[in-house]
């Protein structure tokens, strides 16, 4: 029987407990790209043993699991560096411009039933699409 799907529940209960964790320690929503970005313009050096912390987990829960994994973990990436490093940038950039990404607006806008929130997370996965549909099927470069 084919039990991928247990993956993917498994990595959304926890990236949900950790954001309910996060707002009920501290009262703030949990962002990636919120944290990373108080780190680096210097505006969350109050609390940046608190961010630090956060985004260390980010890395190293998934490296703690990894002996739980029965199976080969594959990836459909592209070997085409300049592709992977273009995809950065634009998140990077779509993140700067909707003042989040999809762990402040997608789990926890959309937890709280906030307009901003999910209308952010709409045209996150439509770009996503959009762009899917571009590269791979117009361009034939993914």
């Amino acid at each position: 029987m084919e039990t991928d799907w247990i993956w993917g529940l498994v990595g959304g209960l926890m990236i949900g407990v950790s954001a309910a964790i996060f707002l009920l320690g501290n009262g703030r929503i949990m962002g990636a790209s919120g944290l990373i970005g108080g780190l680096v313009d210097r505006s969350g050096l109050s609390n940046w043993d608190e961010r630090l912390a956060f985004l260390a987990a980010l890395v190293v829960v998934p490296a703690l699991l990894l002996p739980f994994y029965n199976v080969e973990v594959t990836t459909n990436i592209t070997q085409n560096l300049w592709i992977v490093v273009a995809g950065g940038v634009l998140v990077g950039i779509g993140t700067r411009l909707a003042n989040g990404c999809t762990s402040g607006h997608g789990v926890c806008g959309i937890s709280r039933f906030s307009l901003r929130g999910i209308v952010a997370t709409v045209f996150y996965l439509l770009a996503g699409g959009i762009a899917m549909v571009l590269f791979r099927h117009v361009l034939g470069v993914i």
